[in-house]
């Protein structure tokens, strides 16, 4: 994969996605039915860079979009990486990619097996560490609903007569704007607003926002511009500068809604003062044809072909 240089979509979700509530919340409305299964007080940031040798043998690096430890503190549950990783288009490798990460991330835990020296003996010996599992959630925020790939077998051509000697891999794949609204209600913060805006979106072509405050107002906000590809969502930041926490989607959705009238009203004169400066310059051209001046002179003085000012001397029939 080489170096990955990451573009406005990629960083404003893994900024949105690196508050530990926030992917607490995404995956215990998406995988336990909203039941606080994963505390966000047990989330804790792992390396989302991983390496891995190429077929032209040159070692490459492969990044997850956002990647934390699970480290239960009444001990009840581990896990030894959570990522989430975001797409707004189909991916027809997308069961290989997460394949890939996870058992990059299996391949980690091996390296923490332990070598001690016996003090009295002296020899080493390797201590074998506990394993823990991986899980990785694909969210997908895309127009078209994601109906395959869902599993390896879905992406590579599996004979039957090989199938039980191959293992597949299922994606877990949250289809973000054909959740349900009961699959919304899942989710307790900043990403239900987000997967009801899309949901909403998709079933009704309309958004009634909900009357919930947006926690990570910042990220939430930059998130929603490039999903939505609204500048003015980022644009409300400065509105908010002095009072960003509770606000609400509502009041954003003002503000976007205000922008975007003092824009249009902005366009609107902009386009008045050009029209009416074209109009000025037409004029000038009439005058001095009307003068006698000589097409090539005017054509100069306005800036335009002699072609441009003969069809304007045509048009008012000096010429």
């Amino acid at each position: 994969m080489g170096v990955r240089l990451m573009g406005e979509k990629d960083i404003a979700q893994k900024n949105f996605e690196s508050y530990n509530d926030v992917v607490a919340d995404i995956v215990n409305g998406s995988l336990f039915e909203g039941r606080e299964i994963i505390k966000a007080e047990s989330l804790v940031d792992a390396q989302p860079f991983s390496q891995y040798k190429a077929a032209d043998g040159i070692l490459r690096q492969q990044e997850r979009d956002v990647a934390k430890y699970c480290m239960d503190l009444n001990c009840n549950l581990r896990l030894a990486l959570v990522g989430v990783e975001n797409q707004m288009v189909i991916d027809l490798d997308m069961p290989i990619r997460v394949m890939g990460y996870d058992g990059v991330s299996y391949r980690d835990e091996l390296n923490q097996d332990e070598i001690v020296v016996d003090k009295r003996t002296g020899r080493r010996r390797k201590v074998r560490g506990k394993r823990y599992p991986v899980i990785t959630l694909v969210l997908y925020f895309g127009k078209r609903p994601w109906k395959k790939p869902l599993c390896l077998y879905e992406v590579i051509d599996v004979p039957e007569v090989l199938k039980p000697f191959v293992n597949d891999f299922k994606l877990n794949l949250i289809d973000v704007p054909r959740l349900t609204p009961e699959q919304v209600k899942k989710y307790k913060g900043d990403f239900q607003i987000i997967a009801d805006y899309f949901v909403q979106l998709s079933r009704h072509g309309e958004y009634v926002p909900l009357n919930k405050s947006i926690q990570h107002t910042d990220s939430f906000l930059k998130l929603m511009s490039v999903l939505t590809r609204d500048k003015r969502y980022v644009a409300v930041l400065d509105d908010l500068a002095d009072g960003q926490e509770g606000v609400r989607m509502c009041e954003v959705l003002d503000r976007v809604e205000a922008r975007g009238e003092a824009r249009g009203e902005a366009r609107g004169r902009a386009a008045g003062e050009l029209a009416g400066a074209e109009k000025s310059r037409i004029e000038m051209i009439q005058n001095m044809l009307r003068e006698n001046i000589s097409i090539e002179v005017v054509a100069k003085v306005a800036r335009m072909t002699v072609e441009q000012v003969a069809m304007i001397g045509k048009k008012a029939a000096i010429l």
